[in-house]
């Protein structure tokens, strides 16, 4: 097992700043620091989303070793959420959904360069370039075989790449292969890009 993942929490407001820490604090793979130290992920927590908010989440993001941020919020519109993922966020979560476990996971993700976000809101990563057009159901070229529909259904459920590898019984590298190959082949930019689109269009 490696190093915890160090992680800053950040809040405009002492009593969620308080809540987040007391969340991760039970969750063995996460050390939260304080911000005055070095950390690989900063959760960013509000009330509400405004645009001190996004200057909050970039400002993290130039930090040294630009760590990844996890932005916890009341709720997102879709123009939110975009404005959000543009600013740097790498993880978006509902205060409702926040428990120990999904913030946990949240963070785990951030750290390993991924992006999570609430289901309903994945439609709005897609690259409306990408996906204009498209009529529901079809992919340009070939659509996606039975082991990327597999791992591409697992990363929709929210599973980390160790998860999906065990589930699957592949190795952690074959799955990241395989997404790999998914965002090459439709220049989608990240996992979460490659989910919207596959629900966009009906494949997931």
């Amino acid at each position: 097992m490696g190093d915890p993942v160090r992680v800053n929490v950040v809040a405009l407001d002492p009593m969620l700043e308080a809540g987040a820490t007391s969340a991760l604090l039970g969750c063995p793979d996460v050390a939260v620091v304080p911000p005055p130290e070095a950390a690989d992920v900063t959760v960013v927590v509000v009330d509400r989303i405004e645009d001190q908010v996004f200057d909050l989440v970039r400002a993290r993001r130039e930090l040294p070793g630009r760590p990844g941020v996890v932005l916890v919020a009341g709720d997102f519109d879709p123009s939110q959420a975009l404005h959000a993922i543009a600013a740097g966020a790498r993880g978006l979560v509902r205060r409702c959904e926040a428990d120990a476990g999904h913030l946990a996971r949240a963070v785990l993700a951030a750290a390993c360069g991924d992006c999570t976000v609430p289901p309903d809101m994945l439609a709005c990563l897609v690259d409306d370039e990408a996906g204009a057009g498209s009529p529901r159901g079809s992919w340009p070229g070939a659509g996606l075989d039975e082991r990327e529909l597999a791992v591409l259904t697992l990363i929709a459920d929210g599973r980390e790449t160790e998860e999906i590898a065990r589930e699957l019984s592949y190795s952690s590298r074959t799955v990241v292969g395989v997404v790999h190959d998914i965002t090459h082949r439709f220049r989608l930019r990240n996992r979460a890009h490659a989910v919207a689109y596959a629900l966009r269009t009906g494949l997931l």
